[in-house]
């Protein structure tokens, strides 16, 4: 009797202890496994998130104290052991400390079966650099030492509005090589005017880096023209970059075996002291001009006929912000008709920056016989190498006008007042009038039967016709909806543009209702909504319809100049050119589209 309880509290205690190892064997675990909980600074931390089933929207921790070197790399093992599947899917990161001390690596998270499961914290300590056994290093020791990424800046200290280049190369040693890059994070150069030189030829070039021998590629060129006085900073740009570098293995024919990994280089960032220009000695008329310059006023001809043309030219060519300054006005007679200038520009931008000429081209039509001169004016500069203001004056220039009518109102003014007599009142200086004959008392026309008064009778009659007209006109319009829609918005358009014209002088303003104009103008035309508008998306768009090079290179220069106006010097005359630019790009597109 003994015996059989025994049996039964045997068997009952093996069913609880098999039931609660299946349990186990199917419950869910999640752990985060490190390499090593101490190690030195020199040294690489190897992290794995491990679960035994698959789960969804993994979120790792942020690694304080340590730089991700490489990873998230994603194993998966499965297998079938009589019967039995036992699964493991893990999460690995590569990390190197960025200081020495203790650090935290905090809990990650992964959903799994519909629950959120957490990996306990690991505390990691991080000590002084370690000699390495027989002085061996890692692959990403290697990388490391054999791969910079360097931003070469021109200048540190310049003055507000003077060039200064940056130029991105990266440095790699003769002993690994780079088989692939992708950039991370491109620098937004906030508070400078930027243009990239585009880099045609990315050879290797051979140079040095601290003393040790190199190869270098150019991968980025940029000018900068700072906007701003003061400390700017420039954003550094990074790389992630795939290096192969060899190990100590041979293959089975005694090459040398590569080992790959990934490495992230940064050019870190750069910051520029930016000097105002002196306020000492600055002209009146300075305009913003900093470089070396020079200036002129030119005329097609000096002598010529009335109701002729001639072509007057002020110019600025030499070296600098050619972009960022506006022209002097010539002080022209009133009595001589002048035109809107046209803005005319050839500049090439280079590493040493902006070089080439810039002008405004009036046209001047006098319309009275006579000598007019066009005073000289002056056009002043800042010399960052002289570190001091200059001043240029052009010569006076005399227009000739030899044939044409006398300027009346100037004859007019020069006749001798004694040549005046005053008017003496006779008593009969009024007995020249006569009274007309057949003259008709007041009072004896009558409208009934007259002429007006059958006009008016059947002009009801006639306007019939036009009655029903204008009702088809109007049935039509109203079932047109995507007419309607499009003249709705040309409306629009039509109103930012008058909006921007109110606005000239107020630079903000108008190119803000100028870009307005223009994007509901094309939302009209090409039926697209404003979230997809972008110059590509433009461009695309009138390559599709056809729309002829200067149509469509004259719509993009003039978003072009709305996006530079924030933060570009913008006179009234190239406001005015922008505006009128506008409006006939879009009486050209109204052909096209």
């Amino acid at each position: 009797m003994m015996l059989k309880k025994y049996i039964i509290l045997f068997s009952v205690l093996f069913i609880t202890l098999v039931t609660k190892a299946q349990d186990d064997k199917n419950a869910v675990t999640f752990e985060m496994r490190v390499s090593k909980e101490k190690l030195g600074i020199n040294e690489r931390l190897r992290v794995d998130f491990t679960m035994n089933k698959d789960g969804d929207n993994f979120t790792p921790p942020d690694f304080t104290g340590f730089r991700v070197l490489m990873g998230p790399s994603q194993s998966i093992s499965s297998s079938w052991v009589n019967g039995v599947r036992s699964y493991s899917k893990t999460y690995s990161y590569t990390l190197a400390p960025t200081a020495r001390g203790n650090f935290n690596i905090k809990q990650a998270t992964i959903i799994i079966e519909g629950k959120t499961y957490k990996s306990l914290a690991k505390k990691i300590e991080v000590s002084a650099a370690v000699d390495r056994p027989n002085g061996q290093k890692t692959v990403d020791d290697v990388a490391d030492e054999s791969l910079h990424l360097v931003a070469e800046v021109s200048k540190t200290n310049p003055y507000l509005n003077e060039a200064l280049s940056v130029v991105y190369k990266l440095y790699v040693s003769p002993s690994i090589s780079v088989s692939n890059y992708r950039p991370l994070d491109n620098p937004t150069y906030n508070n400078f005017w930027s243009q990239d030189i585009p880099v045609s030829n990315r050879n290797a070039q051979n140079g040095t880096y601290k003393g040790k021998t190199y190869r270098y590629v150019i991968l980025k060129r940029v000018i900068l023209y700072p906007q701003k006085s003061g400390k700017l900073e420039i954003e550094p740009l990074s790389l992630d970059v795939t290096v192969d570098v060899p190990t100590n293995k041979r293959d089975f024919f005694g090459g040398r075996i590569y080992s790959q990994t990934n490495k992230t280089v940064s050019a870190g960032k750069r910051t520029i002291n930016v000097k105002e220009l002196p306020s000492e000695g600055k002209p009146a008329d300075f305009g913003g001009a900093v470089g070396d310059f020079d200036f002129s006023i030119t005329t097609s001809k000096t002598s010529l006929n009335a109701s002729e043309s001639l072509q007057a030219r002020v110019e600025v060519n030499g070296k600098g912000n050619l972009k960022l300054f506006q022209l002097p006005e010539p002080n022209l007679p009133a009595s001589l008709e002048v035109y809107e200038p046209e803005f005319d520009e050839k500049i090439r931008t280079t590493l040493s920056g902006m070089q080439g000429k810039v002008s405004n081209n009036y046209t001047i039509v006098p319309s009275f016989k006579g000598k007019y001169p066009i005073p000289s004016i002056s056009f002043s500069y800042f010399d960052p190498k002289a570190k001091t203001y200059r001043t240029l004056s052009s010569e006076e220039i005399v227009i000739d006008v030899i044939q044409g009518p006398a300027n009346s109102s100037a004859s007019n003014s020069n006749t001798n007042s004694s040549n005046k007599q005053s008017v003496i009142a006779t008593g009969d200086q009024f007995n020249f009038i006569k009274l007309k004959p057949n003259l008709t008392a007041i009072g004896s026309n009558y409208f009934f039967g007259s002429t007006s008064f059958y006009l008016w009778l059947l002009l009801p009659l006639l306007l019939i016709p036009l009655a029903i007209l204008f009702g088809k006109k109007r049935d039509a319009l109203a079932r047109d909806v995507s007419g309607n829609k499009i003249r709705k918005a040309n409306k629009l358009a039509r109103k930012y543009l008058s909006t921007s014209k109110k606005a000239l002088g107020n630079k903000e303003a108008f190119y803000v209702a100028l870009e307005k104009g223009l994007h509901n103008y094309l939302k009209a035309k090409l039926k697209i909504e404003t979230s997809e508008f972008s110059k590509d998306k433009i461009a695309i768009l009138f390559d599709e319809k056809k729309v002829d090079e200067t149509t469509k290179d004259g719509f993009m220069s003039l978003l072009k100049n709305c996006e530079m106006a924030r933060y570009s010097p913008f006179s009234d005359v190239q406001m005015q050119q922008d505006y009128d630019k506008a409006s006939e790009v879009i009486s050209y597109l109204d052909k096209q589209l």
